[in-house]
């Protein structure tokens, strides 16, 4: 039986995802973990993240998980979702913060003629064009565009859709980690992977049919 192991240092919507995971993989052994051994232990490891940047890294470095998943980036099949995508990267603009640096990039705040979703914005600026208006965080369904194949995206169509909650975005260093983006102001990257390493900035707990495809896919994945 395939063990995984979601990584839980406080920041993340741990339970969520192990319903997911339980939903599309029930032959697979699904655990919470707060102890490195664990992690460790475990064949593959799901790591999530979500709320401010620099407490999400404050919170790993405080958990003693930090190295954990460091190790599970090098030797097996490591799942990132959300803030924990963005945590692979070497740093972010929300603090700023100093991430974990396993892909080289930096995470960058949503720009252009945006606003914090106020209320009257379109009276307060009546001649901006209403398409212009970009409010942060970007929420809701958008789709995504598979930059290359991989394993991860077996059976999710291209230009699937799936459910995002987020103000910054990932920016790599080496384009050709990216198998995955969407648009909103402007085409970003949502999702990278290399050798062992699948990540995602959108959330497929909450994307119905096609996320628990992706989460079986990791399951299944050998790389």
């Amino acid at each position: 039986m395939t063990s995984i192991a979601i990584v839980d240092y406080g920041m993340g919507n741990f339970h969520s995802v192990a319903r997911a995971l339980a939903h599309a993989a029930p032959d697979a052994d699904i655990r919470i973990c707060n102890q490195a051994a664990d992690i460790d232990a475990a064949d593959r490891v799901v790591f999530p993240g979500q709320g401010a940047m620099a407490d999400c890294m404050r919170t790993l470095n405080e958990s003693g998980l930090r190295e954990a998943v460091m190790r599970a980036a090098r030797n097996k099949p490591l799942l990132a979702v959300c803030v924990g995508e963005q945590m692979l990267f070497d740093t972010s603009e929300e603090g700023p913060t100093i991430c974990l640096g396993i892909f080289p990039g930096v995470v960058h705040r949503f720009s252009g003629p945006q606003y914090a979703a106020p209320v009257g914005a379109y009276e307060e600026h009546p001649a901006l064009p209403q398409q212009e208006l970009l409010k942060v965080p970007h929420m809701g369904w958008n789709q995504v565009r598979q930059s290359r194949s991989h394993p991860i995206w077996a059976g999710i169509p291209d230009h699937a859709h799936f459910y995002f909650v987020h103000s910054y975005y990932a920016v790599p260093a080496d384009p050709s980690i990216i198998v995955g983006e969407s648009d909103y102001g402007g085409s970003f990257t949502c999702a990278v992977a290399t050798a062992n390493i699948f990540a995602v900035q959108f959330h497929p707990e909450k994307s119905a049919e096609y996320g628990l495809r992706m989460y079986r896919n990791f399951v299944d994945w050998r790389p």
